[in-house]
Parts: C-alpha cells; structure tokens; sequence
C-alpha cells in the first residue's frame, strides 16, 4: 500500500467518524423532542460502516480498504413514556411518549468517535511527516 493510498483511506475513515458525531449531535440535541414532522417522538438514529476493498484489487494498492456510511438507521427501540400530565403531547392517562435516548450513551459514542478521529487524523499528520522527511532526504 502507497503512502497516498493510505492517507485516501484515512480520509474516507475521517468522513465517516465526521458524519457519526454529526448524527450523534443530532440525537443529543432532540433528545426531549416529543413531536416531530410525523407527530411521532424523534427515534434515535445510528451510523452503519461498511468497509470497501479498493477498486483495483490487480493493482500495486490491493488488499487496502476504505471504510465509508453504508446508511443511517432509525433506532427501532419504543419511546419511553413519562407521566406528565401537563405536557401538550400527553396521552389521556397524562404519559407523553420522550425519545429513545439515552443522552450518557451518546456521550460515550461522542467520545468514541472523537478518539478514532482524532487518530485517524494522527495518521495523515504522520503521513505527511514521513513525505517531508523523504522529499528533505533527497536535498542532502
């Protein structure tokens, strides 16, 4: 695998974390939203990776892989009912159907894709180090 084929991997696992913490700021902001378009409570959604052989498998790169979004899915767990009976979405018994989400746990896959990011983000920079060092070799 060609140092610029690493990086282009890189780059696709950068995107993809970038749309992960995109979707998981999603969930944490409507996190108390009772009522969307659909009048239904905001569901919970989730990234779905999908790793990719490079195209040119008879190529000198073969065997590198990518990894990009395959798609976003709606998490299909049932809202929880909390009794509020005060609240403008409450059912007659007074429960109004909150989000499925847990805002710790989204904290935690927050803080997940930050660290694999922040080091896939360490690879390009030391990539690039290593293509400086090589051009600087090449002046002595």
């Amino acid at each position: 695998m060609s140092l610029l084929s690493g990086v282009q991997s890189t780059s696709t696992a950068l995107e993809a974390e970038r749309i992960r913490m995109e979707v998981i700021s999603q969930n944490i902001a409507n996190a108390n939203t009772t009522r969307g378009p659909d009048g239904k409570p905001y569901q919970r959604q989730e990234v779905v990776f999908e790793a990719m052989l490079n195209r040119q498998l008879a190529g000198p790169d073969a065997g590198g892989k990518s990894v990009h979004v395959a798609r976003i899915t709606k998490d299909a767990t049932p809202p929880r009912l909390v009794y509020n009976p005060g609240h403008p979405d409450a059912n007659p018994q007074g429960m109004v159907a909150m989000p499925n989400i847990n805002v710790h746990e989204e904290m935690v896959d927050m803080i997940a894709a930050s660290r694999s990011f922040e080091a896939n983000l360490a690879v390009v920079k030391n990539a690039r180090s290593m293509a400086l060092q090589t051009l600087n070799i090449g002046k002595r």
